[in-house]
């Protein structure tokens, strides 16, 4: 992924063409990408514990005996459903992207489906990084987003890449009046509000006496 230029905004035109797209297509007018990155490698490891011992499996029924239709027929289908099994994994790996800009937190997933699930900077109340053995050595950690109480579907992100440097990266557009964060107040799309003046007293009105209405008889005292 493309590192962040001096100013600390993400150069679109050096991302990848998928990432590219989803910040082409997702983000609105006026956003700046500050963050965007993939997870990280690490989260290929258990797809590839579990296709390597099917792919040699198949591959074994598949070549045992290749005059027998049975095992040669249930080593065929085990080599292409793991091959299947873990192309899709791999996919989803290279098409999910973490995005994070100037107002909001996105997710982009799917591979034939694209699904795009997004919080906005200021409904965040609190962010934590946790890093466990494993990825201290690898070089990964898991983002816990809070907002206001409620279950988010961006809650918990796992296996982020370099999860320092990022944590500090968002923890500064969270905090930062700046960018709309918890900082600050406005609406969703980060827009800060704006201090309406108080509407000028009403003027008093001037009293004017109504004349008697002509043809009337006189007053009888």
């Amino acid at each position: 992924m493309s590192e962040p230029d001096t100013d600390g905004d993400v150069d679109i035109s050096r991302l990848p063409t998928r990432a590219r797209k989803d910040v082409e297509k997702y983000l609105l007018r006026g956003e700046t990408v500050k963050v965007i990155t993939r997870r990280h490698w690490a989260v290929l490891i258990e797809p590839t514990v579990k296709f390597v011992p099917l792919f040699l499996a198949g591959g074994w029924l598949l070549l045992f005996d290749p005059e027998n239709r049975v095992t040669s027929s249930a080593g065929l289908l085990l080599v292409l459903g793991a091959l299947v099994y873990y192309g899709l994994r791999v996919g989803e790996w290279w098409f999910r992207h973490f995005i994070v800009s100037t107002r909001r937190v996105l997710l982009t997933s799917g591979v034939i489906v694209r699904t795009v699930t997004l919080l906005p900077l200021r409904r965040i109340t609190d962010l934590t990084w946790q890093e466990t053995l494993l990825g201290n050595i690898l070089g990964y950690g898991t983002f816990r987003f809070e907002s206001a109480g409620q279950d988010q579907a961006l809650r918990h992100l796992t296996y982020m890449p370099d999860a320092q440097t990022r944590y500090r990266q968002v923890s500064e557009l969270l905090f930062s009046s700046d960018y709309g964060g918890a900082a600050t107040s406005g609406d969703d799309e980060g827009n800060v509000d704006v201090d309406v003046p108080a509407a000028a007293p009403d003027t008093p009105v001037e009293r004017r006496d109504t004349e008697p209405i002509p043809g009337l008889p006189p007053e009888q005292t």
